[in-house]
């Protein structure tokens, strides 16, 4: 057996070897009422990776027990975020299934004394539920007959009803010191069209009464859900025990997974879309799984950072830098590299002629992959950072009279710098040491510098799209997601790129050299450089 390396795994372990359950069961259970997020794909982690360490299977469930937010399009997204993040459920099934069985266990606690048909209003039962140092009021109803339940709650489901005008509740204690366990309802009137089942019903179970029904219908052994459940939980049970489920599914609670800067929030990102902040749900800046596919984060960076950020108990919040940081170890040790100029200033070499390929690294730290030609010739594109005509202390870069390597390339020495009307810098004339050249260096000349370029002759212009994050930093404690929303969090460059950006497949990840981690995509007949995340490492600091 696989050794445990979690509570979670702890527990599942002690139930195998006692043989108390013998195939492990859980399921994956999104409601399908928005896109997911980063969040989910820890719960993700935890319950198809579970199954899949002890030989099990993870069901996909949609718990659709609320038509009024929920869409098919939501169902299709989250298939496809499952199946990007590279984990397969071994069936798709939905609340909505056992819709039938759900109800008839209804009328079985009603015929048995547990559940009974209530008239009071939403504010009402609110208002009488106690406090946690006081215990709730009974319902004036709740002492009604069996007969008289099961006519209510047959005339409910038959459309006789207004929303909102009765419910069904579990009769259990209003004295409770849980304030879940007091008498919660568990059916509402909701006279909505369902995705699935259209118009038959005119009646929804609630989440905590249907999930467990859900769970045990489905061979649930144990049920993985998130620390907001665990008050839940007695109720959970409470259902199982009443209705004479055996074996009953074991629910376990993990801490969910917080970052900072990051909304983590469905109803908020649902906002965001329909306020127009942001371009979609597949919007780059957004923690969606779409819009974190969409930026060029890989699936498999994803599950490291899972795996890294660990199952545990209690609820704790995780640095939006270390989770870039994962990002960039991954892209680090695996994209390809490339160069592109964000703020283009052109140089001249006054003593070239004609042009030549060079070789170029395709990523230093997997040498299998070996070089590629650069085309080079005496008018490049470097960024405009890259020279200075009055460099701070230490400054390692192209200065007048100052040497400095063009990677991959040769040294060279800037002469002059040409001005514009204005006074700015146009163009940087420099003259190069043929003997540089890199990998065949005989020069003996010396350059601290290394900086990047682009060939005049054959750049592509390309839209650069870099990103802040969404929400201002974590020292906005208290404050509500419009106070801390970073409104200026989108930035356009026209830059010019090598032409090999333009050639390779859409979506590749690139390392361009001192830049960044970016991905190709296109704007029509443009290239566009899309950021994934920065070179520098903010976490390690």
């Amino acid at each position: 057996m696989a050794e445990a390396t979690n509570f979670i795994e702890q527990i599942v372990e002690s139930d195998l070897e006692s043989g108390k359950v013998t195939v492990i069961q859980t399921r994956f259970p999104p409601e399908p009422n928005g896109y997911l997020h980063i969040g989910h794909a820890k719960s993700m982690f935890v319950n198809f990776g579970t199954a899949l360490k002890y030989g099990g299977k993870c069901n996909l469930f949609f718990d659709d027990t609320n038509p009024s937010k929920e869409k098919t399009e939501f169902v299709d997204a989250i298939r496809a975020d499952i199946r990007w993040l590279g984990y397969e459920w071994a069936r798709e099934c939905y609340a909505s299934d056992f819709f039938d069985t759900i109800y008839e266990y209804a009328e079985k606690l009603i015929m048995d004394g547990k559940a009974f048909v209530c008239d009071l209003s939403a504010e009402e039962i609110k208002n009488t539920r106690g406090t946690l140092t006081e215990p709730g009021q009974e319902s004036p109803y709740r002492n009604r007959s069996v007969e008289e339940n099961l006519r209510l709650f047959r005339e409910m489901k038959a459309g006789k009803y207004a929303d909102g005008e009765k419910c069904l509740r579990a009769k259990i204690d209003m004295a409770s010191p849980n304030v879940n366990m007091r008498d919660p309802v568990i059916y509402r009137i909701l006279h909505m069209s369902h995705h699935r089942t259209g118009d038959k019903w005119c009646i929804y179970p609630m989440y905590d009464y249907a999930h467990p029904i859900c769970d045990y219908l489905q061979g649930v052994t144990h049920s993985l859900c998130t620390l907001e459940f665990e008050d839940h939980r007695p109720l959970y049970d409470w259902v199982g025990i009443n209705l004479g489920f055996d074996p009953k599914p074991r629910q376990i609670e993990f801490a969910r997974l917080n970052i900072t800067n990051l909304v983590m929030s469905k109803r908020y990102l649902k906002k965001l879309v329909e306020e127009g902040s942001v371009h979609g749900w597949d919007d780059p800046r957004m923690p969606t799984l779409a819009g974190l596919r969409n930026r060029g984060v890989p699936a498999a960076a994803i599950r490291d950072f899972c795996e890294r950020a660990g199952v545990t108990k209690a609820n704790s919040e995780c640095e939006i830098g270390y989770f870039e940081a994962v990002i960039r170890d991954y892209l680090n040790a695996r994209a390809p590299r490339a160069m592109a100029v964000l703020d283009p200033l052109k140089l001249v070499i006054t003593n070239y002629e004609g042009g030549e390929d060079v070789d170029f690294d395709v990523n230093p730290l997997e040498p299998e992959t070996g070089t590629r030609k650069v085309h080079f010739s005496g008018e490049l594109y470097i960024d405009r950072s890259d020279f200075s005509l009055d460099p701070p202390p230490k400054y390692h870069r192209l200065k007048l009279g100052g040497n400095v390597r063009l990677k991959s390339a040769y040294i060279i020495r800037a002469d002059e710098a040409v001005k514009d009307e204005n006074g700015n810098v146009v163009e940087v004339r420099c003259t190069y040491f043929p003997e540089s050249r890199s990998g065949s260096d005989t020069s003996g000349i010396k350059a601290k510098g290394v900086i990047h370029w682009v060939d005049a002759s054959t750049a592509v212009d390309a839209v650069v799209k870099q990103y802040d994050h969404l929400l201002n930093d974590a020292d906005y404690a208290g404050q509500d997601f419009n106070e801390r929303l970073n409104r200026d969090s989108e930035h356009l460059f026209s830059a010019k790129a090598e032409p090999y950006l333009a050639e390779v497949p859409e979506g590749s990840d690139f390392q361009l050299l001192r830049v960044g981690y970016y991905k190709t995509c296109r704007d029509g007949d443009k290239l566009c450089l899309s950021e994934v995340v920065s070179l520098k490492d903010n976490f390690n600091k």
